[in-house]
């Protein structure tokens, strides 16, 4: 009896939705119903938007995947709204309905297309990572570099010895070339501009190789092969300078830069030619159902 009256349900909806004479109650619900789903569709197409942008924005990991799942699940819903309004038009809707709807579709398979490349991209966060290792770990071996440096020097400040004058350029100099290198991390992670990165680092490899040949010549100089703290200024330097080579090819994925910019230009786009054609089509709804009684309306015979 439960399976009988479940397929007499059905078959009553259909009946419903498909004859030309339905009550206007009926039309005036189906019409309602319509409209509710179109605002459905545009609450998630909102909610899937809104999470993305918090996915790009996030400055972790964990946070730019929890939100790029919100951003895919608020996706799926509307799917799921998209094809039950699909399937009430294809019983009660006007020709102009089911176009708008297929238009929408139509863009929203593009903004798809342009969040799974955009989300891909927000979740890897490289362009963080490498701000994270810029000021951590490499400004940190940099610092104890150009410490060890200074107290190189220490012992030369008072001396006018030509030799001691020497040791104290020498140093100054590097320590003035690594700073450099250091101000030259931030805007290489910043920049989008493959050219841009070229040329940031070819004066990162000049000071580089400037740094290399002081420290070299500091080690030629008597007495100073094996002290402590020119040994300490190598090894830090040389850690600093793996560092830097990890930060570089971070900043070269460019993942933040890259899918805040699509964020920005090509998904803003995408989205607002599906939120015009959800607009569209909700009008469309409410016009057609004033057509459609106006034309049952009686005529007066006066």
């Amino acid at each position: 009896m439960a399976v009988g009256a479940t397929i007499f349900g059905i078959i009553f909806v259909v009946v419903l939705t498909t004859s030309k004479d339905q009550p206007p109650a009926v039309r005036l619900a189906l019409k309602d119903q319509k409209v509710e789903i179109v605002n459905r569709m545009r609450t998630a197409l909102a909610t899937a938007s809104e999470a993305e942008k918090s996915a790009v924005m996030a400055t972790t990991d964990e946070e730019s995947q929890t939100f790029a799942h919100d951003a895919r699940t608020a996706t799926a819903t509307l799917q799921q709204e998209r094809a039950q309004l699909s399937g009430l038009l294809d019983t009660s809707g006007s020709p102009r309905e089911k176009e708008l709807l297929a238009e929408f579709a139509k863009s929203f398979v593009n903004l798809e297309r342009i969040d799974r490349d955009l989300l891909a991209l927000a979740v890897q966060n490289t362009n963080l990572k490498a701000y994270g290792l810029a000021f951590g770990p490499a400004s940190e071996a940099l610092q104890a570099a150009d410490e060890a440096l200074a107290h190189l020097v220490t012992g030369y400040s008072e001396s006018n010895s030509p030799d001691d004058k020497k040791i104290i350029l020498l140093a100054d100099d590097a320590r003035i070339s690594a700073l450099r290198i250091q101000t030259l991390l931030p805007p290489h992670i910043a920049e989008e501009s493959d050219q841009k990165m070229d040329a940031l680092e070819a004066r990162m490899t000049r000071e580089d190789l400037a740094i290399r040949k002081i420290l070299a010549g500091l080690a030629a100089i008597r007495g100073l092969a094996a002290d402590q703290n020119l040994a300490t200024a190598v090894a830090r330097y040389e850690q600093f300078t793996e560092i830097r080579s990890q930060i570089l090819k971070l900043s070269r994925e460019n993942t933040n830069v890259r899918s805040l910019a699509i964020s920005l230009n090509e998904k803003r786009r995408a989205l607002l030619l599906c939120q015009d054609a959800l607009t569209g089509l909700e009008q469309e709804i409410k016009e057609a159902f004033i057509r459609d009684e106006r034309s049952r309306a009686p005529v007066s015979t006066r």
